[in-house]
């Protein structure tokens, strides 16, 4: 295990060189005489603790640790002061500083302070190494080659940092909504508490608020005597899902707001309060603002389960993704029938790309598993999907070409209205989806868009 690397940011060369000569045994010292010249080193290699000089030239120690903060956060800095100013570093705290030391320094107090800061990134190092293997553990492959969902996949990791900021996931059937909020979970701080799902749709409206909140003994006929524990209780700790959550009724709203604004709700029949911590993440594939127009859910709740919302685009706008994905489930369904299977025939690869895919990955998922289940040999075709073969062109000598006018055409301008026509073809087809309508051409999305562009524009 390499050593801890420290950066030492002091305007004073012998403070700098008696730090370095106090601890080049035991870390890895870099020294620096201004915070301009430490912060351009960070951007080529990070190091563990920055020791930090309130009075600098130039960029003086509260500015740069702003900077270091808004660049680098999380990294821990402990600033050095003259006792004078002690005011100074109570503003440093304020802004993020790990701990500070105080001028003249004495050499076994400032190893204390350093040993602390590093024994703090030790130990978010072995949190961040047990997270990981959480992840490879817990969260189902997901397939972003794409750079629409990647872009999405990017947010989702951005925003799981938090603990408890509540998430709407919003998509159509299919897209993966749940696999997206297992992901937050597993990324956030709650990765270690429980990941707890309620498809609210599949719970009867009367019984819902009692299977989230709990209730206690004979709160209603048919209850369990000794009462029982909710599905919010269980996510104590962790993350608690809540998928189609518009199925929700009105007095299960009212309930869920209270809990997301204050943490606090009560069992069906009980008085007395109950308190907890969880991360809650919704989904749905209902028009939230049509229902509120109706008045079926409550406009402030909506915005409280949205505080951030991650759109999940549909299958046929990440046209990138569809055989990445075939060939992901061609293998999961070949182990689980224990299958040989090893490839799509062209035909079957056009097929894939060509298909509307209303019903999402799920459905992807679904023609991969009959192909699987069905084949005959290694080799999956249109036929074993239950799709139809993608229509094959014409051979170039087969088409009926116009002749050649005697005197001449122009086969750049007999060319560009050529690419326009199937282009705006293809956009129609496709019902204006970009991706889909690239796939129809043969092209990816970028060079499809690129093109068109270009067309439209009439550029040459």
């Amino acid at each position: 295990m390499r050593p801890f690397a420290i950066h030492v940011v002091d305007d004073e060369e012998l403070i700098r060189d008696s730090i370095a000569t106090a601890f080049a045994d035991t870390y890895c010292i870099e020294t620096f005489p201004s915070a301009e010249t430490a912060l351009a080193a960070m951007q080529a290699s990070l190091p563990d603790l920055v020791l930090l000089d309130i009075g600098l030239p130039g960029m003086d120690g509260l500015q740069a640790i702003e900077e270091i903060h808004k660049r680098h956060p999380g990294l821990r800095v402990v600033m050095i002061t003259a006792f004078e100013e002690i005011d100074t570093v109570v503003r440093a705290m304020r802004l993020g500083a790990h701990d500070y030391v105080v001028k003249p320094l004495q050499m076994a107090g400032l190893e204390a302070t350093i040993r602390n800061a590093l024994e703090s990134v030790r130990l978010q190092k072995e949190v961040r190494s047990l997270q990981q293997q959480f992840l490879q553990a817990h969260i189902p492959c997901f397939i972003a080659r794409s750079e629409v969902i990647q872009d999405v996949m990017a947010f989702v990791s951005q925003v799981a940092q938090s603990p408890d900021t509540p998430i709407l996931i919003q998509g159509d059937t299919g897209t993966g909504k749940e696999l997206v909020a297992s992901t937050i979970h597993y990324r956030s701080p709650n990765f270690k508490g429980p990941f707890v799902t309620v498809n609210c749709a599949t719970i009867p409206k009367d019984l819902l608020e009692s299977e989230l909140f709990g209730y206690e003994k004979g709160a209603f006929s048919g209850a369990i005597a000794a009462g029982k524990r909710g599905l919010v209780e269980m996510a104590a700790g962790g993350t608690l899902f809540l998928d189609e959550v518009g199925d929700l009724s009105p007095r299960a709203q009212a309930k869920l707001l209270r809990f997301l604004e204050q943490g606090e709700y009560y069992h069906v029949g009980g008085v007395r309060l109950q308190t907890l911590h969880t991360r809650v993440i919704s989904a749905t594939n209902q028009d939230l603002d049509a229902m509120i127009e109706k008045g079926e859910f409550r406009k402030d709740l909506y915005f409280r389960l949205g505080v951030v919302k991650v759109k999940i685009p549909s299958l046929n706008a990440r046209m990138d993704d569809i055989l990445p994905l075939a060939r992901h489930f061609m293998v999961e369904f070949g182990e689980k029938f224990a299958k040989a299977i090893t490839g799509f025939s062209p035909a079957a690869e056009k097929a894939l790309l060509s298909h509307n895919w209303t019903g999402n990955v799920r459905e992807l998922k679904n023609v991969i598993e009959r192909g699987a289940l069905t084949a005959a040999g290694p080799i999956l075709s249109p036929a074993d999907l239950g799709l139809e073969a993608a229509s094959e062109p014409a051979p170039s000598g087969a088409m009926d070409f116009p002749p050649l006018p005697p005197d001449g055409l122009d086969l750049t301008a007999l060319t560009r209205s050529m690419e326009k026509y199937y282009m705006e073809a293809a956009m129609q087809m496709a019902g204006g989806n970009e991706s889909r309508a690239a796939g129809l051409l043969g092209l990816n999305h970028h060079t499809f868009r690129y093109r068109r562009k270009k067309i439209l524009s009439g550029d040459s």
